[in-house]
């Protein structure tokens, strides 16, 4: 059991014959006592400081604990955000690459037409040219007949007579 500052005082000695100066032993228990009195409260003091400083580092180590879930679950988020944006540009790039390809091959289809068009109006224009040369022909034919000039040299009066 712990001493009191109370033990010290109510602290009675045998007398033995020669023995102490009581008024020196009393004086001295109670200096005792008051420095027994000031440790005690010493300790109480720092009981209470312990304890809030025990309070307040748990408080932290909470807060400790508190920040590195949040850092994990930060760095969880970041890794997921990351990883997302990888999906994401490769699809975009997938898409890209479609219209891409879609885009060159409506371009080559429409050149083969195009193409084709072209080579329809080349045979239309060699049509059209080689009736024109024929048409163009026939007509200097006409004009070129022998027929004009026999016209041409008719009297009137021998038109007369193949009237009749």
């Amino acid at each position: 059991m712990a001493l009191t500052p109370l033990d010290i005082h109510n602290k009675e000695f045998t007398r033995g014959m020669r023995g102490y100066d009581q008024d020196e032993v009393n004086e001295f228990l109670d200096q005792v006592m008051k420095d027994f009195e000031l440790v005690i409260r010493e300790k109480k003091e720092y009981k209470r400081e312990i304890e809030l400083l025990e309070d307040k580092l748990a408080h932290f180590t909470n807060i400790e604990e508190t920040l590195n879930k949040s850092i994990l679950i930060a760095q969880q988020t970041a890794e997921e955000v990351k990883g997302n944006a990888i999906k994401e540009s490769k699809l975009i790039v997938r898409e890209a690459e479609k219209n891409a390809d879609r885009i060159i091959n409506e371009a080559l289809e429409k050149a083969r037409r195009i193409e084709i068009e072209v080579e329809e109006l080349k045979k239309q224009g060699k049509v059209f040219r080689t009736r024109l040369k024929m048409l163009i022909e026939a007509q200097l034919e006409l004009v070129e007949a022998n027929d004009w000039d026999r016209l041409l040299n008719l009297e009137l009066n021998d038109l007369e007579e193949d009237d009749q």
